[in-house]
């Protein structure tokens, strides 16, 4: 399962590298003034269900808690675990950190081609890279539990388009995870990552 990060946040900025932002003496992400506004508590509390794998950004680690609250109100146990690999995408210096309007302009990019990502930012196959290290982490570490991945809109989606084809294609008992989840790192594949957007505070089965 995978949940973003809430879009109602107390800012209205491109938030994903902290790196960038020292300049700035701004802390990107990791502080409480970038987290969620009351609201998007109250959508990640309605999601609460399963168990956590997230990344370290304030606003996901807001949104894992909400959830694990709700298991423990259920009389569950979640563990909650902060994995590098399902960070916001960066999306350079010359975005951040500007308005998330910059979205728009980001995909089209990514549409035209997701090999390569904005200036000193990731392009789609970067993340689509990573993402498939934290699947395979997950994969390992993760026997018989349910999971619940909370991290951003861009880095769900593109996790989605390689689940996604590897769960469509037709491979051989001798194939291993990592040969099919590598499959997807194809520019026609990639391309379409927007065509498994996510609303927000929407919790959806990996498929």
């Amino acid at each position: 399962m995978v949940l973003p990060r809430q879009t109602l946040l107390k800012t209205s900025l491109l938030v994903s590298a902290p790196r960038l932002w020292h300049s700035h003496d701004l802390s990107n992400g990791l502080s409480p003034g970038y987290g969620l506004a009351p609201a998007g508590t109250a959508q990640a509390i309605a999601a609460g269900e399963l168990f956590l794998k997230l990344n370290i950004c304030y606003r996901t680690r807001q949104t894992a808690e909400a959830v694990a609250g709700v298991l423990v109100l259920n009389g569950l146990h979640p563990t909650i675990e902060f994995l590098e690999d399902l960070r916001e995408r960066c999306f350079g210096a010359n975005l951040e950190p500007k308005s998330h309007n910059h979205y728009l302009e980001i995909w089209k990019f990514d549409a035209r081609d997701p090999l390569v990502g904005p200036e000193g930012g990731e392009s789609v196959v970067d993340v689509a890279m990573r993402v498939i290290r934290a699947l395979l982490r997950i994969e390992e570490e993760v026997q018989g539990h349910a999971v619940v991945i909370v991290s951003h809109g861009d880095t769900l989606q593109i996790l989605q388009t390689v689940i996604n084809h590897a769960l469509g294609r037709v491979f051989t008992v001798n194939d291993s995870l990592l040969t099919r989840l590598e499959e997807a790192i194809s520019p026609s594949i990639l391309q379409r990552h927007r065509n498994f957007a996510m609303l927000t505070g929407e919790l959806k089965r990996l498929q």
